[in-house]
Protein backbone atom coordinates (compact mmCIF):
# COMPACT_ATOMS: atom_id res chain seq x y z
CA UNK A 1 0.00 0.00 0.00
CA UNK A 2 1.36 3.43 -0.97
CA UNK A 3 1.65 5.80 2.03
CA UNK A 4 -0.78 8.72 1.90
CA UNK A 5 1.37 11.19 3.83
CA UNK A 6 5.03 12.12 4.19
CA UNK A 7 6.50 11.79 7.68
CA UNK A 8 6.32 15.48 8.56
CA UNK A 9 2.66 15.81 7.58
CA UNK A 10 1.77 12.56 9.34
CA UNK A 11 3.23 13.59 12.68
CA UNK A 12 2.03 17.20 12.46
CA UNK A 13 -1.50 15.83 11.98
CA UNK A 14 -1.10 13.52 14.98
CA UNK A 15 0.34 16.15 17.30
CA UNK A 16 -2.83 17.72 18.68
CA UNK A 17 -4.28 14.43 19.91
CA UNK A 18 -1.00 12.52 20.28
CA UNK A 19 -0.87 12.47 24.08
CA UNK A 20 -4.51 11.66 24.67
CA UNK A 21 -3.69 7.98 25.34
CA UNK A 22 0.06 8.20 25.90
CA UNK A 23 0.18 8.53 29.69
CA UNK A 24 -1.41 5.20 30.54
CA UNK A 25 -2.00 1.73 29.22
CA UNK A 26 -0.15 0.39 26.21
CA UNK A 27 1.80 3.49 25.22
CA UNK A 28 3.06 4.19 28.72
CA UNK A 29 4.06 0.52 28.94
CA UNK A 30 6.08 0.85 25.70
CA UNK A 31 7.84 4.04 26.76
CA UNK A 32 8.71 2.61 30.17
CA UNK A 33 9.97 -0.65 28.66
CA UNK A 34 12.13 1.11 26.07
CA UNK A 35 13.82 3.35 28.61
CA UNK A 36 14.29 0.48 31.06
CA UNK A 37 16.34 -1.38 28.41
CA UNK A 38 18.88 1.43 28.00
CA UNK A 39 18.74 3.27 31.34
CA UNK A 40 22.20 2.03 32.31
CA UNK A 41 23.75 3.76 29.28
CA UNK A 42 21.81 7.00 29.80
CA UNK A 43 22.80 7.34 33.46
CA UNK A 44 25.09 10.36 33.88
CA UNK A 45 25.43 10.81 30.11
CA UNK A 46 24.72 13.55 27.58
CA UNK A 47 21.86 12.02 25.59
CA UNK A 48 20.22 12.90 22.28
CA UNK A 49 16.85 11.49 21.25
CA UNK A 50 16.26 11.48 17.51
CA UNK A 51 12.53 11.60 16.91
CA UNK A 52 11.71 12.95 20.36
CA UNK A 53 8.11 13.89 19.57
CA UNK A 54 6.44 15.66 22.49
CA UNK A 55 9.19 14.72 24.93
CA UNK A 56 7.70 11.73 26.75
CA UNK A 57 10.89 9.65 26.43
CA UNK A 58 13.05 12.70 27.17
CA UNK A 59 11.09 13.13 30.38
CA UNK A 60 12.08 9.63 31.46
CA UNK A 61 15.70 9.97 30.32
CA UNK A 62 16.11 13.28 32.13
CA UNK A 63 15.67 11.48 35.45
CA UNK A 64 19.01 9.69 35.02
CA UNK A 65 20.99 11.55 32.33
CA UNK A 66 23.31 14.51 32.90
CA UNK A 67 21.83 16.37 29.94
CA UNK A 68 19.16 15.55 27.36
CA UNK A 69 18.36 17.08 23.98
CA UNK A 70 15.94 16.16 21.24
CA UNK A 71 15.38 16.46 17.51
CA UNK A 72 12.19 15.86 15.58
CA UNK A 73 10.80 16.50 12.12
CA UNK A 74 7.44 17.78 13.38
CA UNK A 75 7.18 21.39 14.57
CA UNK A 76 3.78 20.64 16.11
CA UNK A 77 5.21 17.81 18.21
CA UNK A 78 8.13 19.95 19.35
CA UNK A 79 5.83 22.65 20.73
CA UNK A 80 4.83 20.30 23.54
CA UNK A 81 8.44 19.19 24.15
CA UNK A 82 9.46 22.84 24.55
CA UNK A 83 6.58 23.39 26.96
CA UNK A 84 8.14 20.62 29.04
CA UNK A 85 11.34 22.66 29.15
CA UNK A 86 13.51 20.51 26.90
CA UNK A 87 16.18 21.72 24.49
CA UNK A 88 14.91 20.48 21.13
CA UNK A 89 15.40 21.33 17.47
CA UNK A 90 13.36 20.70 14.35
CA UNK A 91 15.48 18.50 12.12
CA UNK A 92 15.46 15.53 9.78
CA UNK A 93 17.26 12.42 11.06
CA UNK A 94 19.25 12.52 7.81
CA UNK A 95 20.71 15.94 8.64
CA UNK A 96 21.12 16.66 12.34
CA UNK A 97 22.21 20.20 13.32
CA UNK A 98 24.87 19.08 15.79
CA UNK A 99 28.63 18.94 15.54
CA UNK A 100 30.47 15.63 15.30
CA UNK A 101 30.91 13.84 18.63
CA UNK A 102 28.46 16.06 20.55
CA UNK A 103 26.84 13.35 22.72
CA UNK A 104 27.73 10.29 24.77
CA UNK A 105 24.61 8.41 23.80
CA UNK A 106 21.88 8.72 21.15
CA UNK A 107 18.56 6.91 21.09
CA UNK A 108 15.83 6.61 18.49
CA UNK A 109 12.52 4.86 19.18
CA UNK A 110 9.63 4.27 16.74
CA UNK A 111 11.39 6.35 14.08
CA UNK A 112 13.81 4.37 11.90
CA UNK A 113 11.04 2.06 10.68
CA UNK A 114 9.51 5.09 8.96
CA UNK A 115 12.68 6.28 7.19
CA UNK A 116 13.34 4.70 3.76
CA UNK A 117 17.02 5.78 3.79
CA UNK A 118 17.69 4.00 7.06
CA UNK A 119 21.44 3.47 6.54
CA UNK A 120 21.95 7.20 6.02
CA UNK A 121 19.92 7.93 9.15
CA UNK A 122 21.95 5.50 11.27
CA UNK A 123 25.23 6.96 9.97
CA UNK A 124 24.05 10.49 10.72
CA UNK A 125 23.03 9.58 14.27
CA UNK A 126 26.40 7.87 14.79
CA UNK A 127 28.21 10.99 13.55
CA UNK A 128 27.07 13.06 16.53
CA UNK A 129 28.11 10.46 19.15
CA UNK A 130 31.59 10.42 20.64
CA UNK A 131 33.92 7.44 20.09
CA UNK A 132 33.26 4.96 22.88
CA UNK A 133 29.67 6.13 23.16
CA UNK A 134 26.56 4.16 22.21
CA UNK A 135 23.45 4.22 20.07
CA UNK A 136 20.14 2.53 20.91
CA UNK A 137 18.12 2.04 17.73
CA UNK A 138 14.63 0.58 17.62
CA UNK A 139 13.33 -1.42 14.66
CA UNK A 140 9.96 -3.04 13.96
CA UNK A 141 10.48 -6.79 13.94
CA UNK A 142 9.30 -8.74 10.89
CA UNK A 143 9.35 -12.00 12.88
CA UNK A 144 6.83 -11.03 15.55
CA UNK A 145 3.22 -11.43 16.56
CA UNK A 146 2.82 -7.67 16.17
CA UNK A 147 3.95 -7.77 12.52
CA UNK A 148 1.55 -10.63 11.78
CA UNK A 149 -1.37 -8.76 13.34
CA UNK A 150 -0.49 -5.57 11.43
CA UNK A 151 -0.40 -7.52 8.17
CA UNK A 152 -3.81 -9.12 8.72
CA UNK A 153 -5.87 -6.35 10.25
CA UNK A 154 -7.50 -3.37 8.48
CA UNK A 155 -5.96 0.13 8.91
CA UNK A 156 -6.28 1.54 12.43
CA UNK A 157 -6.83 5.12 13.50
CA UNK A 158 -3.94 6.64 15.47
CA UNK A 159 -4.63 10.28 16.35
CA UNK A 160 -5.53 13.47 14.54
CA UNK A 161 -7.46 11.62 11.84
CA UNK A 162 -4.51 9.59 10.51
CA UNK A 163 -4.24 5.80 10.21
CA UNK A 164 -1.25 3.53 10.72
CA UNK A 165 -1.03 2.79 6.98
CA UNK A 166 -0.80 6.49 6.03
CA UNK A 167 2.99 6.60 6.47
CA UNK A 168 5.89 4.52 5.14
CA UNK A 169 6.65 1.63 7.51
CA UNK A 170 9.32 -1.05 7.21
CA UNK A 171 9.66 -4.30 9.18
CA UNK A 172 13.12 -5.82 9.61
CA UNK A 173 14.65 -9.01 10.93
CA UNK A 174 17.42 -8.76 13.52
CA UNK A 175 20.05 -9.52 10.89
CA UNK A 176 18.66 -6.81 8.62
CA UNK A 177 18.73 -4.31 11.47
CA UNK A 178 22.38 -5.19 12.15
CA UNK A 179 23.19 -4.74 8.45
CA UNK A 180 22.22 -1.06 8.69
CA UNK A 181 25.13 -0.37 11.06
CA UNK A 182 28.10 1.24 9.34
CA UNK A 183 31.82 0.59 9.90
CA UNK A 184 31.95 2.84 12.98
CA UNK A 185 29.32 0.82 14.83
CA UNK A 186 29.69 -2.50 16.61
CA UNK A 187 26.53 -4.23 17.93
CA UNK A 188 26.90 -5.10 21.61
CA UNK A 189 23.43 -6.30 22.65
CA UNK A 190 19.77 -6.18 21.77
CA UNK A 191 16.50 -6.13 23.68
CA UNK A 192 12.94 -7.04 22.80
CA UNK A 193 9.80 -5.11 23.70
CA UNK A 194 6.30 -6.57 23.32
CA UNK A 195 7.21 -10.24 23.09
CA UNK A 196 3.88 -11.77 24.11
CA UNK A 197 1.31 -8.98 24.27
CA UNK A 198 -1.27 -9.78 21.54
CA UNK A 199 -3.38 -6.61 21.71
CA UNK A 200 -2.79 -3.10 23.03
CA UNK A 201 -6.17 -2.86 24.81
CA UNK A 202 -5.09 -5.55 27.30
CA UNK A 203 -2.81 -3.00 28.97
CA UNK A 204 -5.95 -1.16 30.09
CA UNK A 205 -7.24 -4.26 31.95
CA UNK A 206 -5.80 -4.13 35.50
CA UNK A 207 -5.02 -7.84 36.03
CA UNK A 208 -3.90 -8.46 32.45
CA UNK A 209 -1.69 -5.36 32.41
CA UNK A 210 0.18 -6.50 35.53
CA UNK A 211 0.68 -10.00 34.13
CA UNK A 212 1.93 -8.81 30.76
CA UNK A 213 4.14 -6.10 32.25
CA UNK A 214 5.82 -8.64 34.56
CA UNK A 215 6.19 -11.13 31.70
CA UNK A 216 7.68 -8.56 29.35
CA UNK A 217 10.23 -7.50 31.95
CA UNK A 218 11.47 -11.09 32.14
CA UNK A 219 11.40 -11.74 28.39
CA UNK A 220 13.07 -8.54 27.15
CA UNK A 221 16.53 -10.08 27.55
CA UNK A 222 15.54 -13.75 27.10
CA UNK A 223 16.02 -15.84 23.93
CA UNK A 224 12.39 -15.09 23.06
CA UNK A 225 13.28 -11.40 22.58
CA UNK A 226 14.04 -12.30 18.93
CA UNK A 227 10.29 -12.47 18.41
CA UNK A 228 9.41 -9.16 20.08
CA UNK A 229 7.42 -6.59 18.16
CA UNK A 230 10.15 -4.03 18.73
CA UNK A 231 13.89 -4.76 18.60
CA UNK A 232 16.24 -2.32 20.35
CA UNK A 233 19.74 -2.71 18.96
CA UNK A 234 22.55 -1.22 21.06
CA UNK A 235 25.78 -0.44 19.21
CA UNK A 236 29.09 1.06 20.31
CA UNK A 237 30.74 3.86 18.35
CA UNK A 238 34.36 3.21 17.37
Amino acid sequence: MTPRLDNRSYYDAMARAYERERHRGYHAFLDDAEVRCIEDLARGAEVLEVGCGTGLILERLARVARRVAGADLSAAMLERARERGFSVVQADALCLPFRDHSFDFAVSFKVLAHIPEVRRAVAEIARVVRPGGHLALEFYNRHSLRALIKALKPPSGIAGGVEDTDVFTRYDSLSEACSYLGPRLTPVRFHGVRVLLPAAFLMRVPVASRVFDASERLLSASPLRRFAGFLILVAKVQ
